[in-house]
């Protein structure tokens, strides 16, 4: 492999899927949320079907996503769905979202399948989990707001339940998965190339080394590389409800003066831009946590490089967004959290050369899980379903096969 296809961001993100069964019947659909939102999602069915699995991401579009044709060929209908933001996490509210997902579920029990469950892969797992925890409970027991106050009207939506959830490597939430991956060096959030050495994640004298030799970090600065990990996130936290107070402030105020000075004041929240998200220690340092997983990080073989690029996530969002999706300590988005609530007969299919679902995760996510049916396997694979190995089946054809193991014991085609 050369070393712009090693270095190459993503490089192993998009793989071949497998092809389609040509008895499929796909079509296109329009759905109207109960807040009145429009989203779109794809039916795929192939004969006989009577179980259908939902894809859906919280900022991804799943619609060609690995798994449709491994599922397709196995005999089950699959539902591929976006979010009302789509591509874009820069306004993604997960309170809204779930009122997305309702929308989708709502058409497949009205469609006639006889069996929905869903399947939630990287973000699409918390995501999955969030909705069955809010779907279970009574409406009014139910959040009313986001984490940033604005209101959602989950009390009001019709939220059917699936029948099984389905997770392929999943990891903690966006939040959680962001918690662990910023960068806390950063010494002034203007500036990107802003340092502390002493917390600086790739500075050799704290015990970075490039590939292709692990990194070695000390439990000393481990613990104080975490503690400043979260401290960071509590600042900008801040200036997220900062901000947001100040538009409630003057929104208030145009509400009594009709003032469009208040107005506009109401409306400029900004954009919160975030720095340096691609300093995992786990994606250098191979010792801690250890599975199958290469030297880097899901952007790539050189993180130290990736880390200041423009590509990574959270790094724009407004306000709020930040507070209900990246936020690892506002957002009720985490999988751990979620999956207290979670009843559902339940799969984790881990991926042991995952980057972004570590082994010590999956243990949590099982054990955190609320139900007397739950099943954790683990089979070759890299996060996005790529082959561990040259020539080997991809991770997608292995979580594949073993959801349709799982399937078949518990539900019909």
């Amino acid at each position: 492999m050369s070393v712009h296809t090693a270095d190459r961001l993503g490089a192993d993100r998009y793989i071949e899927p497998a092809s389609i069964p040509p008895a499929t019947v796909t079509s296109a659909h329009e759905l109207t949320t109960s807040d009145g939102a429009k989203v779109n999602g794809l039916l795929r069915v192939v004969p006989g079907a009577t179980t259908v699995a939902v894809l859906m991401h919280p900022r991804q579009d799943f619609s060609h996503h690995v798994l449709v044709p491994e599922l397709l060929s196995r005999g089950y209908a699959v539902w591929t769905q976006n979010t009302r933001t789509g591509l874009n996490d820069l306004t993604l509210l997960h309170e809204q979202a779930l009122l997305d997902m309702a929308a989708g579920h709502m058409f497949l029990r009205e469609h006639g399948f006889d069996t929905v469950v869903s399947v939630g892969h990287s973000g699409g797992a918390a995501l999955a989990a969030y909705y069955i925890e809010q779907a279970t409970l009574a409406p009014e027991h139910r959040f009313a707001d986001t984490p940033g106050g604005k209101p959602v009207p989950l009390a009001e939506a019709t939220m059917p339940v699936p029948d099984g959830l389905l997770l392929m490597a999943p990891h903690p939430g966006q939040g959680q998965l962001l918690l662990q991956m910023i960068d806390p060096s950063v010494a002034d959030e203007s500036d990107p190339l802003s340092v502390i050495p002493a917390l600086d994640p790739y500075n050799p004298d704290n015990g970075f080394r490039p590939p292709p030799e692990s990194s070695s970090y000390s439990g000393d600065f481990i613990a104080a590389y975490r503690q400043a990990q979260y401290r960071r996130v509590e600042r900008i936290d801040a200036v997220a409800r900062r901000r947001v107070r100040d538009a409630g402030i003057a929104a208030t105020r145009y509400a009594e003066t009709q003032d469009a000075a208040h107005r506009r004041a109401a409306l400029a929240t900004g954009v919160l831009t975030v720095h340096r998200t691609d300093a995992d220690l786990r994606g250098v340092d191979l010792s801690l946590d250890p599975n199958d997983r290469p030297y880097g990080s899901l952007f790539g073989r050189r993180p130290d490089l990736t880390n200041y690029g423009i590509v990574g996530f959270g790094r724009n969002t407004t306000p709020e967004a930040w507070l209900s999706t990246w936020s690892g300590i506002s957002s009720r988005a985490g999988l751990l959290r979620c999956a207290a609530g979670v009843t559902t007969p339940a799969l984790l299919v881990e991926l042991t050369g995952d980057q972004a679902c570590f082994p010590g995760d999956a243990t949590a996510i099982v054990a955190a899980l609320a139900g007397t049916d739950v099943t954790r396997v683990a089979v070759p694979g890299k996060h996005f379903g790529a082959a561990l190995q040259p020539g080997a089946p991809t991770g997608a054809t292995l979580a594949g096969a073993a959801m349709t193991d799982w399937l078949d014991t518990r539900f019909a085609r």
